[in-house]
């Protein structure tokens, strides 16, 4: 039965989770400040549902797939609990809400946005 077991359960061996050096927006007033920041080094916002299972998908692949280190500051924002700064994120910013979405900001504008499965098709690397 270990031949069945390596094969169809994978490995063993824990897998080390992949952890972001992710940054909680839960405050209208740091938007000014991203804003702010985005002047001198790339700024990320990723929009979170967290009872929607595409959201999750999505931001598991993004986790995955992130390769900008120190070279973005990233933000999490939980939409559902921080509703109005979501909502504020569209008016500052000109992007029409969805979720799951992902703002890349420079100069104190968005200078590309994605949503669902697109996140991770963007090229980061370009932006910072």
């Amino acid at each position: 039965m270990g031949i069945f077991n390596k094969i169809f359960s994978g490995s063993s061996e824990p897998k080390e989770e992949k952890v972001l050096p992710w940054i909680a927006l839960i405050s209208v007033d740091q938007l000014n400040v991203i804003a702010e920041k985005s002047k001198a080094k790339t700024q990320l916002i990723f929009k979170h549902s967290t009872r929607c299972g595409i959201s999750r998908m999505v931001m598991n692949q993004f986790v995955s797939a992130y390769d900008v280190d120190g070279n973005a500051d990233l933000y999490y924002l939980d939409l559902l609990n921080y509703r109005d700064v979501s909502n504020e994120v569209g008016y500052k910013f000109q992007v029409m809400h969805q979720s799951p979405q992902l703002l890349v900001l420079r100069n104190g504008v968005v200078v590309a946005h994605a949503s669902h499965g697109a996140i991770n098709e963007m090229d980061l690397l370009k932006f910072v």
